[in-house]
């Protein structure tokens, strides 16, 4: 297949849908699937191409208040460009996009409404990936947005429940999560446990509540005294969250880390917090750090508003009441005091995650793709 991805960010970028993008591409070029990728921040992964996007009129207009959406005009202006006889001076890459099978777009609905009209027009079904909770303020006009995307993948039970509110029926929404690097975890798992390491990666935004994390933390050294608090990410909050950890001792805010020493990291904690929350505007879908915590046979806390199902059942994680400092610091506590039945949630992770691994995920994508495409793909049905 010749397969578009259309998504905002990519590594090195940080976050989880920037690394989904650039790993499910990975997957599919060793699928033997052609791929192109238009985004405007990090770099395309090796073996797939950048669609050149210009300046429209109409993103220029929006472009102070949503470069987003700016940016989904310049996909749809690309998109139609192609779909019109080509030119000898246009592009390789933009050319090659009138042969293109599939358009997948990570995002929500601000890109749909901007790409739906112009894949139509190119005669390429359009799937879109929604990784994270939808914002409440525009659901009127999901319908109308989303009306010519052909297929959904939620990031998570959230996600889907979004879309579902929105008008889109359950039968067109398939739930998936990002897929793991499960031989590279396997080479960090059964690591020497450091007691009283607790720890929690995501970027230090809002919606991941780490404030709420440190609080708790601080209340749970009225017992433990040697028990310390990491931090791997970066983003907007640190400052305050600095505030916060300079209030007593024992956290550390470590920054963006490379992978494999969140791996060593989160294979040696005692503990796995993550505090998210939903705000009107974001929301968790599944955090791929979660599950590679499972996956890591480390213990896991979750907040309420933020769910790994229906890819994992709640037994194989522990939740406290989203908002409740003191619930967090008791489940710390349980944690760390050697909860009997721990052994038995943490066996539960291992297995939950063990068929989670990017071959997988990728293959089911694939399925998806595929059932959009009754006659194959375009190419093949060109050759003689």
């Amino acid at each position: 297949m010749r397969i578009l991805h259309i998504g905002y960010r990519l590594p090195p970028e940080p976050g989880g849908l920037e690394r989904h993008i650039q790993r499910l591409v990975r997957e599919q070029l060793l699928r033997g699937h052609e791929v192109v990728v238009a985004h405007r921040r990090g770099e395309a992964p090796s073996g797939a191409r950048s669609l050149p996007l210009v300046p429209t009129r109409a993103g220029r207009a929006v472009a102070r208040r949503s470069d987003v959406l700016a940016f989904g005009l310049e996909c749809a202006h690309a998109l139609r460009r192609a779909a019109e006889p080509a030119e000898p001076a246009e592009p390789a890459e933009l050319a090659e996009l009138a042969e293109l099978d599939v358009v997948h777009l990570h995002g929500d609905h601000r890109e749909a409404l901007a790409l739906g009209t112009a894949a139509r027009r190119l005669g390429a079904p359009l799937v879109l990936t929604v990784h994270g909770a939808i914002t409440t303020r525009h659901l009127p006009i999901m319908p109308f947005a989303f009306r010519h995307v052909d297929d959904f993948i939620a990031i998570g039970a959230r996600p889907a429940q979004d879309l579902r509110r929105a008008g889109i029926p359950a039968g067109r929404i398939a739930t998936m999560c990002s897929g793991l690097d499960l031989g590279h975890i396997a080479r960090h798992r059964g690591r020497p446990v450091e007691p009283g390491l607790v720890v929690s990666v995501g970027s230090l935004e809002k919606v991941k509540n780490h404030a709420l994390t440190i609080e708790a933390f601080h209340a749970l050294r009225a017992t433990h005294p040697g028990a310390r608090l990491v931090i791997a990410g970066e983003g907007g909050e640190r400052a305050e969250l600095e505030r916060l950890a300079g209030t007593g001792r024992g956290v550390h805010l470590a920054g963006h880390l490379p992978e494999s020493e969140v791996y060593a990291l989160v294979g040696r904690a005692q503990a796995f917090v993550l505090s998210s929350r939903r705000l009107p505007t974001i929301g968790e879908g599944i955090p791929t750090s979660a599950l590679e915590a499972l996956a890591l046979g480390t213990p896991v806390l979750l907040s309420s508003e933020t769910s790994l199902e229906p890819i994992v059942e709640p037994g194989a994680y522990r939740t406290f009441r989203s908002g409740s400092v003191p619930e967090l610091a008791a489940r710390l506590r349980a944690v760390l005091d050697g909860d009997p039945s721990l052994p038995e949630t943490v066996e539960r992770g291992l297995r939950a995650t063990s068929a989670l691994d990017w071959p997988a995920m990728a293959a089911r994508v694939e399925e998806r793709y595929a059932a959009l495409l009754p006659g194959g793909p375009r190419r093949r049905a060109a050759t003689p």
